[in-house]
């Protein structure tokens, strides 16, 4: 799964926030009291900046609510499963894009001898080599408002002990075709980045 993410400072993000910042729903939102979360650590709920198609098709950033109302907050899903599941089989159609972080967070969990698991250490995670986390999401509009959940699929290997589940993460030369309502998703989810390094946060 995927809870907890970080934005970092750099040139790169802060001219993702600038383009936020610029976009009319962000004035919108502000109306409604609803203000956008930049850098630190981001939580389900929170308004953060995103990045899907416009209505001409054009890249752009938004703010986004993480996490779908449906009684109770749905933050993830399984990229296994969300073409066949009521909740997201639209969305993963026409409504993909990107959440830019500069890694995720994950806490170890492991089977005790009691037969319970035990959640224990915090890890922070990225692909190897790289500044920004591209995760992969999709978002609906409901009411105005636009929300995103965070694409998981099984963990790779290096990372496993920490979690069997990670978020589905491409390159940053496929953001633009993760993103377009054209494309099927199917085939870029071989493309995801798998190398991954981690460290205790």
């Amino acid at each position: 799964m995927c809870g907890r993410y970080c934005i970092k400072e750099s040139a790169e993000m802060d001219e993702i926030i600038r383009l936020m910042n610029a976009s009319q729903l962000k004035l919108a939102l502000e109306k409604r009291e609803l203000g956008v979360r930049t850098y630190g650590e981001r939580f389900p709920s929170e308004v953060v900046p995103v990045i899907a198609s416009d209505r001409r098709g054009k890249r752009a950033v938004f703010p986004m609510k993480w996490g779908y109302d449906i009684g109770k907050l749905v933050f993830n899903a399984r990229v296994e499963t969300a073409a066949e599941k009521p909740l997201f089989q639209n969305d993963w159609k026409r409504h993909r894009c990107v959440i830019p972080a500069s890694w995720y967070f994950e806490w170890e969990h492991r089977k005790g001898s009691d037969g319970k698991v035990h959640t224990l250490d915090k890890y922070l995670i990225q692909p190897r080599g790289k500044d920004i986390t591209w995760l992969c999401g999709l978002y609906q509009i409901k009411d105005g408002l636009p929300s995103f959940v965070i694409l998981t699929k099984e963990a790779e290997e290096e990372i496993r002990f920490i979690h069997d589940r990670m978020p589905l993460i491409m390159p940053k030369e496929l953001i633009g075709e993760w993103i377009r309502p054209e494309t099927r998703p199917e085939e870029l989810i071989d493309q995801a980045v798998t190398e991954m390094v981690y460290e205790r946060a």
